[in-house]
């Protein structure tokens, strides 16, 4: 069985604690129960002091470069804008559906020089919604021969004709330039515009393909 000895144990805490003989005696340290407690403290304070608590090294930033301006400007390039492209003007296309014919021209022209026109046309009128409500003589170049200039067309068909197909109409005092030697003939509708039969008609022969030409003396 241990038994405590009070002097093996003040020697122990003497080469512990690092105090001489005489600072503890001093002390009026003469109890064992306190000499232990000392003995235990000097334990303490040596396991702690025996432990090695590794330190992370603290994160030093890398210096930041300083940028030093350039002493010369910027270059600027020269790089033009792009410019815009002129588009060409943008032509009505001829519907592919469109139903008003002209089936047959008869052109006359009189004395003075002036022609009259005799158009028959041909288009299922169906009534107000839908019918043919004109027809135009064209140069080659798409130019319209018209009375006045601010005629919609060279004639105008002002209602519908359901009942009477196909219909024959008439337009005189159309004067025609000299150096005009082929017209066409086209007829219109409300619905689907130009785009049917239409008729070229050659003023310098009396006939031709659905048409015939009268000149009077």
């Amino acid at each position: 069985m241990f038994k405590f000895k009070p002097d093996s144990a003040r020697s122990t805490l003497l080469r512990r604690s690092g105090l001489s003989s005489y600072e503890i005696a001093s002390s009026k340290v003469h109890s064992p129960r306190k000499i232990i407690l000392l003995f235990g403290m000097s334990l303490l304070l040596t396991a702690c002091s025996s432990k090695n608590t590794p330190i992370s090294p603290t994160f030093t930033p890398p210096p930041t470069a300083e940028i030093t301006p350039s002493p010369e400007p910027a270059l600027v390039m020269d790089t033009p804008m792009p410019t815009e492209t002129a588009l060409p003007p943008t032509s009505i296309p001829e519907s592919s559906t469109a139903d008003a014919d002209v089936t047959y021209v008869r052109a006359i022209q009189s004395a003075d020089g002036s022609w009259t026109f005799h158009v028959t046309v041909s288009h299922p009128d169906t009534g107000w919604e839908d019918y043919a409500n004109g027809w135009d003589i064209a140069t080659l170049d798409g130019s319209k021969l018209k009375i006045r200039e601010s005629d919609e067309f060279t004639r105008l068909l002002a209602h519908p004709h359901e009942n009477e197909q196909p219909f024959m109409r008439s337009q005189s005092g159309i004067i025609i330039p000299e150096d005009i030697s082929q017209v066409i003939i086209r007829a219109h509708d409300i619905v689907d515009g130009f785009g049917g039969q239409e008729i070229v008609v050659d003023l310098q022969k009396d006939s031709g393909p659905n048409y015939e030409v009268v000149k009077e003396q």
